[in-house]
């Protein structure tokens, strides 16, 4: 059936005014558990002190620690009985933060999926494969169930096995996929080993996410399989996939204001910065039951955009995801993001799908290597056309970020991935030297 939600037209007004309700009737229930009852009884904080929405902040902040420290339900605010689906975040050390959820949870969840996918133009008619991870990861049953609920005949292929991917996508004529953007590139290579064009595929639209990328890197994948790829963020903590998402202008993600409070603060400071200004998201979840988080510092790092959308949604916009606030790293005195490095290195055609930044100590300071893999047509026995385009990307890097890296060209699907199927990006070895 046709998934068509009026909220996606409220205005400005309509929408604050949801939201203060609800983050009301939020505090109330919050109560029902001892970590935040505690929490807003020493902050002074109850429903009928939360005049407007700016009084949010009168509410602490919750960290990942805290979700940890409360494993694996010590957040509850329902009985066990009432649960029925459990999510653990994806950390592989240490204690995990394991998320609750009621069928009432659950529906939402699909719902503003489903609502998402609608808004880049997916129908029921179409037929969408998941290339995600299916288990305690959110990102596979949160994608699925939204497709489902709209309707599509889906396709839960997991993740990784290309050749099966693409069989898959040939003889069910698949016409949307959700998938990993540095899987995307790989997939891409993959093809063109077989002899095959990526853009022969039916593949129409992909969901992306999951993981930082470029905007070099999107319309990389969008010119290989010749389809729309939208940005799509969640989080495991704010229920997974279907928090933001692109509309088809594909200028920021729509944060659903129905169902999520946003904010972006300074990291250092806890205090909000102004609209374009790139800080730290902390999200508070407005609807759900088993297992609500308030003001959550997702150490991501973004900006809300001014102004309003051309598609005339009125929920605002945050830019994509720019890395992430514990990501930084410092190098010769100057701080850098992987996601500058990305930046510069996706801009050549030579380059293939991965690239690694390797930080290390020779004994007379701090060198950073970044490791870059190169297309197989342009990886020549030429060694002056290599060492030109080695020489020309660590310039290109040195402009960009300051210091001069050790430029290394790699073999094709050489450079190491997660158990996830993410793509490693940086590997400090500093420590270990």
């Amino acid at each position: 059936m046709d998934f068509y939600d009026a909220a996606e037209t409220w205005s400005r007004d309509r929408i604050a005014a949801t939201q203060l309700t609800r983050l009301r009737s939020l505090v109330e229930h919050s109560r029902k558990c001892a970590f935040y009852r505690e929490r807003l009884d020493a902050a002074g904080v109850t429903p009928e002190s939360i005049r407007t929405l700016d009084d949010v902040r009168r509410i602490p902040f919750t960290t990942k620690d805290d979700l940890r420290s409360q494993y694996p339900d010590g957040l509850l605010c329902v009985p066990r009985r009432d649960i029925v689906r459990m999510h653990c975040s994806s950390g592989t050390t240490g204690t995990p933060v394991a998320i609750c959820h009621t069928q009432n949870d659950v529906n939402t969840w699909a719902d503003l999926m489903a609502r998402c996918l609608y808004m880049v133009g997916v129908r029921p008619d179409d037929v969408f494969q998941n290339m995600s991870g299916y288990g305690l990861f959110t990102g596979g049953l949160g994608i699925h169930f939204g497709a489902e609920r709209l309707g599509c005949m889906t396709i839960p292929a997991g993740p990784g096995n290309s050749r099966r991917q693409i069989k898959l996508v040939k003889d069910f004529r698949t016409t949307v996929a959700h998938i990993l953007p540095s899987y995307a590139l790989i997939l891409a290579e993959h093809m063109r080993e077989m002899g095959e064009n990526p853009a022969d595929l039916p593949l129409r639209i992909a969901v992306v996410g999951a993981e930082p990328y470029t905007e070099a890197f999107r319309r990389r994948i969008e010119d290989l399989f010749a389809m729309k790829a939208y940005n799509s963020y969640g989080l495991s903590e704010m229920n997974g996939p279907g928090v933001a998402f692109e509309c088809p202008e594909q200028h920021g993600l729509h944060i659903w204001e129905d169902a999520f409070l946003a904010e972006i603060i300074d990291p250092a400071t806890g205090e909000p910065v102004p609209d374009g200004e790139v800080g730290e998201l902390v999200m508070t979840n407005l609807c759900r039951e088993g297992m609500p988080i308030l003001r959550y510092r997702t150490r991501d790092l973004t900006r809300f955009l001014p102004g309003e959308c051309a598609c005339g949604r009125r929920h605002r916009r945050m830019d994509r995801i720019l890395g992430r606030a514990d990501d930084m790293f410092i190098i010769k005195g100057v701080n850098v993001y992987p996601m500058q490095i990305e930046k510069v290195i996706m801009g050549f055609p030579e380059v293939g799908q991965n690239y690694l930044i390797l930080l290390e100590n020779d004994g007379l300071g701090d060198v950073m290597r970044v490791q870059v893999e190169v297309r197989d047509e342009y990886f020549v026995e030429d060694m002056r056309i290599l060492h030109n385009l080695q020489n020309t990307i660590a310039r290109r890097l040195r402009d960009e970020i300051l210091v001069t890296p050790r430029v290394e060209l790699v073999q094709s699907s050489s450079l190491p991935c997660n158990e996830g199927g993410k793509a490693v990006r940086v590997q400090d070895l500093r420590a270990t030297k």
